[in-house]
């Protein structure tokens, strides 16, 4: 077992907290705000349940991740600069056809009607809805459940039954079973002598939560991967409409007739590079983001290969049946985080797998309690403005 941590004093965040927060309309304060209260309803149940990381700690740094894609400034910046001074600035043919703005402006109105930055703000969008779904949600009961039955010394069944009663039955997407019975499992952590079962139970309730979660998200994550989809049909006809406003509609139903006739003009194949050329870097900038994560002390985990932690001595071999079950159901490869990398994060079973291992393999590493913001940051976020410095 990994040596205890020493957590920060103070009263864990409140359901009204939860719900203040979630009411955020600014989604960049929102998610900074998300993540402090991850961070801070983390070390609450850790400092009740005892050493290992539980559900929150994990939604810390993914909350974290997911500010950096709905910030988007980095994105935008990068795929800006590939796309003005890259190889795609390659110029329009000449005789393309018909009388064309003025050359000084063509990379601008290129630019202004390629709208290179909207597959981030698709992106961006998606992700902020996910991590508002998932905190008004789950956040909300980990708030509850600190209040309603983390306070007690003695085990209560009652208190247990009370909360539970607040879930709702059935399986997600809609039903909250998954999430019933991770709370039972951290409640029972909390009074378990043994640790190493006390390991395996927090290892299960953290899967159950991640599994609800994970279903719960797959709209919003699919959408975030397919942001940056662009039709080149529509935008072909708008870059010629842009660059030959002075053309007769005439001329432009015939440039359409052409096509149809399979006789492109000279200007389709100089836009259709340059749409194939944005949505490809916008894609790999996208995934780029989406497909990996930052924990403390620059360990930067990429999504797409496979975890080269290994488990903890608590959690090397599983005794718990319930977990037994639960791992035999959604890892494939047992007992090894070995093909542990999701090919396709779109994919919910390929996910899970990742999180699995992920959970597992770090559940017991210290450094996931590090505060994600400076002291300073904090203070700023609590007096809700926008911190300085590196989020």
């Amino acid at each position: 077992m990994a040596d205890p941590v020493l957590f920060p004093a103070g009263p864990p965040p409140t359901v009204a907290d939860v719900e203040r927060i979630a009411a955020l309309a600014d989604p960049v304060v929102r998610n900074l705000q998300i993540t402090q209260c991850y961070f801070e309803l983390s070390t609450a149940v850790a400092s009740r349940i005892g050493p290992g990381a539980n559900w929150c700690t994990f939604a810390t740094w993914a909350s974290r991740q997911a500010g950096q894609t709905i910030r988007k400034e980095d994105l935008a910046r990068t795929l800006e600069a590939k796309l003005r001074y890259g190889p795609a600035a390659a110029p329009l043919p000449e005789g393309a056809a018909g009388d064309a703005a003025p050359a000084a402006t063509v990379d601008e109105t290129i630019w202004q009607v390629l709208d290179p930055t909207a597959p981030f703000d698709r992106a961006g969008d998606a992700v902020a809805r996910g991590n508002l779904k998932v905190f008004a949600e789950i956040g909300h009961e980990f708030a509850r459940f600190c209040a309603t039955c983390l306070e007690n010394d003695a085990y209560d069944g009652a208190a247990l039954d009370a909360f539970c009663a607040g879930l709702r039955p059935g399986d997600p997407p809609d039903g909250q079973h998954y999430l019933r019975a991770a709370f039972a499992r951290y409640y029972d952590a909390r009074f378990e002598p043994d640790a190493g079962r006390r390991a395996q139970l927090l290892l299960l309730a953290n899967v159950e939560i991640g599994f609800h979660e994970q279903t719960r998200l797959q709209p919003e994550i699919v959408a975030a991967m397919e942001a940056p989809v662009i039709d080149p049909r529509q935008l072909r006809d708008r870059v010629l409409a842009a660059l030959f406003p002075a053309e007769r509609w005439s001329i432009r139903l015939r440039r359409a007739w052409d096509r149809l006739r399979g006789r492109p003009s000279p200007v389709d194949p100089a836009v259709d590079h340059l749409v194939a050329f944005v949505r490809d870097e916008a894609r790999f900038l996208i995934s780029d983001q989406l497909m990996a994560i930052e924990l403390p002390q620059a360990t930067r985990l990429r999504l797409g290969r496979d975890l080269r932690a290994e488990y903890p001595p608590s959690l090397q071999a599983i005794t718990e049946p319930a977990l037994r079950d639960l791992l035999a159901r959604i890892d494939p490869t047992p007992d090894t985080p070995r093909d542990s990398g999701a090919a396709d994060w779109g994919d919910l079973a390929d996910r899970l797998h990742f999180i699995l291992e992920l959970f597992r393999c770090y559940q017991e590493w210290p450094p996931l309690f590090d505060a994600p913001f400076t002291p300073a940051q904090v203070a700023a976020l609590k007096a809700g403005s926008l911190p300085k410095g590196r989020l």
